[in-house]
């Protein structure tokens, strides 16, 4: 169990976990499309969804601090998910993604509710022990 419990406080297993399923998401979503265009939209996708993995708690945490009120609830994940969605589209427009939409849909998804979900946690945080 310990090992376990390790394995799951542990940044680079999170980041490889985002990079398979992320990246196996982009790989899914540009499936019809010939080789090896689905192979560079896997290992692009996968890239920044590692990346994202291990900097989006800290950005969330940092700019927090930059806000007060509603603005330290809102504005984290607003500028977490502009700024991820703007990287995304370039580097999946840069490689070629046929199914951009697609392939940013899923993964944009799931980082902006971590962003919003964990900004809430702080914001109560804050509210309660001021």
């Amino acid at each position: 169990m310990s090992f376990v419990r390790s394995l799951s406080g542990n940044g680079a297993v999170h980041a490889a976990v985002a990079f398979l399923a992320m990246g196996g998401w982009a790989l899914f979503a540009n499936r019809t499309h010939p080789m090896p265009q689905p192979l560079i939209s896997g290992l692009v996708q996968g890239l920044f969804s590692a990346c994202l993995t291990l900097f989006l708690k800290s950005t969330i945490e940092i700019l927090s601090k930059r806000f007060s009120g509603l603005f330290a609830l809102v504005l984290p994940p607003f500028i977490a998910c502009t700024g991820s969605a703007a990287a995304l589209v370039t580097a999946h427009s840069l490689s070629g993604t046929p199914e951009l939409l697609n392939t940013i849909a899923l993964p944009l998804a799931v980082s902006t509710s971590y962003a919003a979900l964990y900004s809430y946690s702080i914001h109560i945080k804050r509210k309660n022990n001021p």
